[in-house]
């Protein structure tokens, strides 16, 4: 009788490190936090934040409502892709994560901001991220209103941050020149001969 051998093969994962440039990433999310200020400002300027607290979404200005989302876009857009370009990254890939990762880097920044109450500078938005301060003493009479306003202060920060993390995003991948559609990167193997 013959002795059956079998082989067993394992496929072994190898780590793939990806470098990350923290002088990239900050610059990024200082670049999208000064932008963020300027159309913040500006919006205050030209009048679209008549409201510095949001109470009711149907009284909310279709004006203020525009320019609260291209602001919110478009800083992070412009930090995104400052952080892509600094990192000088060929691939969507690496430049997307810093973009991201520049987002997420402000976002601490933003909450230090909105406690010192200086959210409202970067739009009526951004204005939900600040909650009570510890050293303001609680009021006796509450505003019945309170709790419809720091829910529509909250749905707009939330939707600021989100808009502000695809804005990153995209200006990471814009910033790395590679083509903005998902089917090319099931071309990129057999354009580069299959590597």
């Amino acid at each position: 009788m013959a002795e059956r051998r079998t082989s067993v093969t394992y496929q072994q994962w190898e780590a793939v490190e990806w470098p990350v440039s923290w002088s990239a990433i900050w610059v990024g999310g200082l670049a999208a936090l000064a932008t963020g200020l300027i159309f913040g400002l500006g919006g205050t300027a030209l009048g679209a934040y008549s409201e510095t607290r949001i109470v009711n979404w149907h009284k909310f200005q279709m004006w203020a409502l525009v320019f609260s989302i291209c602001s919110a876009f478009f800083a992070y857009v412009i930090g995104g892709w400052t952080a892509g370009k600094i990192l000088g990254a060929r691939r969507a890939e690496h430049a997307v994560l810093h973009g991201a990762i520049a987002w997420l880097v402000t976002i601490p920044i933003l909450l230090v901001l909105a406690s010192l109450g200086a959210a409202s500078y970067f739009g009526v938005w951004y204005g939900g991220l600040a909650g009570t301060p510890a050293w303001v003493s609680p009021v006796v009479a509450v505003d019945p209103q309170a709790a419809i306003i720091a829910r529509n202060g909250a749905l707009g920060a939330l939707t600021a941050l989100l808009i502000g993390l695809a804005g990153s995003v995209i200006g990471g991948w814009m910033a790395s020149g590679e083509p903005m559609t998902f089917t090319y990167y099931r071309t990129r193997a057999a354009l580069a001969g299959g590597k």
